[in-house]
């Protein structure tokens, strides 16, 4: 069965309004498939959103000691749902929840080796050591490869975020680099680009899709990918063009088309190994174009999840 989570939290971003992504796509599907919400209804977990009504103390990790009991709430749920043989599909807030799930599938499955395909403009490798921001959006793959990239250091956080940040890496890496492929990377600084070549991590650029096919970018994806026993797709809106992507926190151009993001969805959601997806980054507030950024996401998750159900025979 595929089970839909709602991690609203949006207090990794740097922006508010990614808490409303899922109420976006309910008011969307009401047009095209007003059903959807309630055949596939959403298991919400507690946030902590209100916190960001208070500045936070810390610059280097803003409110990291919220997000990692954020952390532990993802991981809890994510666990219980695949322990019981079913696949989580996640809503997310804002993209720091994603080291919350990547904790839960490795929790769930310890001895298991874990694929991740992150669709996503940036590449989220920052630690609390090297992010120019301090919001801990652009941390969850570094907590998940345990890599503070120390060699890249510009910033000395104290003890206390220090000791939230080592509880959310936890006690063992969940994912090796060489497990990790990107889509549609196209805005880094240089500490992750320093991170990307050391791990040799690919990057299947926008430019190389259309040159080569989608269908040629999973097939390498799966070819890299074949000694995992389960894969994760993070699908971050901002993956797409400003142009179809109107309402998101952080937009790059030179994104996906619609179509590209449909078609590559698709053939992922048909792979096997893939055990747990997640859209994200959907931020309804910053939308110029009335709910576009909800119509859009709906239509893709509605697609995503059809397929999930054809191959799981649900």
């Amino acid at each position: 069965m595929i089970q839909l989570i709602g991690s609203l939290s949006e207090i990794g971003a740097g922006t508010r309004g990614s808490s409303l992504g899922l109420q976006a796509m309910q008011l969307a599907s009401l047009a095209t498939n007003p059903r959807f919400f309630s055949n596939h209804p959403v298991e919400l977990i507690e946030t902590d959103n209100a916190i960001m009504h208070r500045e936070s103390p810390e610059l280097h990790g803003k409110y990291l000691a919220a997000i990692a009991a954020m952390y532990d709430r993802i991981c809890k749920h994510v666990n219980q749902v695949m322990s019981a043989g079913d696949l989580p599909f996640l809503i997310s807030g804002d993209h720091s929840n994603a080291g919350g799930t990547l904790a839960g599938i490795h929790q769930a499955f310890p001895n298991k080796t874990l694929g991740v395909v992150w669709i996503d403009a940036h590449a989220d490798l920052h630690s609390p050591y090297t992010s120019p921001s301090g919001n801990v959006h652009g941390m969850p793959l570094a907590t998940a490869i345990a890599d503070d990239n120390l060699a890249s250091v510009i910033n000395q956080p104290n003890e206390g975020l220090i000791a939230a940040w080592e509880h959310m890496k936890g006690p063992s890496q969940r994912l090796q680099p060489k497990h990790l492929a990107f889509v549609g990377l196209r805005s880094t600084e240089a500490p992750e680009e320093a991170l990307l070549e050391k791990h040799n991590i690919p990057n299947h650029a926008v430019a190389t899709l259309r040159q080569d096919g989608v269908e040629a970018i999973v097939h390498r994806i799966q070819t890299q990918m074949q000694r995992c026993d389960h894969v994760y797709v993070s699908f971050d809106v901002d993956s797409m063009d400003p142009s179809v992507s109107t309402g998101t926190g952080t937009p790059v151009d030179g994104g996906l088309s619609q179509k590209e993001a449909s078609d590559l969805l698709q053939m992922l959601a048909s792979w096997d190994k893939v055990s747990c997806m997640e859209f994200t980054e959907i931020n309804p507030l910053l939308d110029i174009k009335g709910n576009a950024i909800g119509e859009v996401a709906f239509a893709l998750l509605d697609q995503t999840v059809k397929t999930l159900a054809h191959r799981l025979h649900v």
